[in-house]
């Protein structure tokens, strides 16, 4: 298994502006001279276990150990609508043999996105491990008992931010947001039971490819990918 590496700042081999314009930011020049080294431990297939949700669980477990990533459990959600593809990030909140889940507000731009289209993909960026996870699967709705389940374990104030936020939807001001909030908040106390919002739930997102990613030196990193058949999952390794 690869080594954790250390994530040494980014160096920019030209200067910064100085530009007297307040906010100049860098320039295109700069920006293009964004680069590091990764690392020389590679991703061999005799490294990876046979289950790709096995081997899954094994760099999540890694990344939630390092101490450099924050929420190891923070992974990239695209889906596409009738405007074409959109990205977000959402938090992993289980993951077992049948996939990964995640909840959301079901009337949400995402919500919507899936109900149409429910082919997904998740990106696990580990950054400061020179790794990233790729999955591409199908969406579908956990069963209201698993949301329910899972929604009575969230914080209150998270229980309540449920029932205060038409998620995606405009927004006239902060002020209308936290007057909804204080609303909710009145009707059920904090310490009191929280209904489910019967808008919200999760989601279950079965893959059928995982792509593991390690950094390489040369820009020659290491993709390997399984793929799922009718006869189980299969092992390849992709062009950087």
């Amino acid at each position: 298994m690869s080594q954790i590496a250390e994530y040494p700042k980014v160096t920019l081999d030209t200067p910064m502006s100085t530009s007297d314009e307040p906010n100049a930011g860098l320039t295109r020049d700069q920006i293009r001279a964004m680069r590091r080294s990764y690392g020389e431990h590679g991703l061999a297939e005799s490294d990876l276990a046979s289950d790709p949700i096995a081997q899954f669980k094994i760099w999540l477990s890694e990344a939630a150990a390092n101490p450099v990533i924050v929420e190891a459990n923070a992974m990239v959600l695209s889906t596409v609508d009738e405007w074409g593809p959109a990205s977000r990030t959402v938090l992993l909140k289980d993951v077992s043999d049948s996939g990964f889940s995640f909840f959301t507000n079901y009337e949400s731009n995402k919500g919507r996105a899936i109900a149409t289209r429910p082919e997904v993909a998740l990106l696990f960026p580990w950054y400061a491990m020179e790794r990233q996870v790729i999955v591409k699967g199908t969406a579908s709705k956990v069963s209201e008992e698993v949301t329910q389940e899972y929604f009575s374990t969230r914080p209150w104030s998270s229980q309540i931010g449920a029932w205060a936020s038409s998620q995606s939807r405009d927004l006239e001001s902060r002020e209308h947001l936290q007057a909804r909030f204080d609303e909710f908040a009145a009707k059920y106390p904090e310490g009191s039971a929280v209904p489910t919002p019967p808008h919200w739930g999760g989601y279950l997102v079965a893959p059928i490819s995982l792509e593991f990613w390690q950094g390489r030196y040369s820009r020659l990193h290491d993709r390997l990918i399984f793929t799922t058949s009718d006869d189980g999952w299969h092992l390849s390794r992709l062009h950087p």
